[in-house]
């Protein structure tokens, strides 16, 4: 369970921490906390596996990265842990996770993101990735992203 202060500092980081050298103290002049007052409730809630890690939402558009494809994957049931992990550990694959398929319409159980500046490289590398994992036998689809309408980090509170 959450404290006040707690649901408070969640509610204020997860939007980005300020562009400062000292982040953690301009949260703390919005909570009226010190810096030292803000980093013990993280760690509390990193200690208690409230907070696991803490990442960073490129927006990849801005930086020329314009095709972006959902590749998605109909992996044998028995090889969806292996083909998930080989996939995962590849740079150019920013997400990976499986999902249930839902038959009949909808066969496909594995789904990785590759972001790439144009459409040939995307493909290649989706090629290079078929190549080096032997996944020449598993049936996928290329989704290339359209228009974009939202792209930021999760919200929780």
């Amino acid at each position: 369970m959450l404290n006040e202060t707690e649901q408070r500092l969640i509610s204020l980081i997860q939007g980005g921490l300020p562009i400062s050298s000292r982040p953690w103290a301009e949260i703390g002049r919005q909570m009226d906390l010190d810096e030292e007052q803000v980093l013990e409730q993280v760690r509390s809630l990193q200690e208690r596996g409230i907070i696991k890690r803490f990442g960073l939402v490129v927006r990849h558009h801005e930086l020329g990265y314009t095709a972006n494809a959902m590749v998605v994957w109909d992996v044998p049931d028995e090889r969806i842990q292996a083909v998930g992990e080989a996939l995962g550990r590849h740079d150019c694959v920013t997400l990976c996770y499986q999902r249930p398929r839902r038959l009949p319409q909808w066969p496909y159980n594995l789904f990785c993101m590759i972001h790439g500046k144009d459409r040939e490289r995307v493909l290649g590398i989706i090629e290079e990735l078929v190549e080096a994992e032997g996944l020449q036998d598993i049936p996928h689809e290329v989704l290339f992203s359209g228009e974009r309408f939202k792209q930021r980090g999760a919200r929780y509170l």
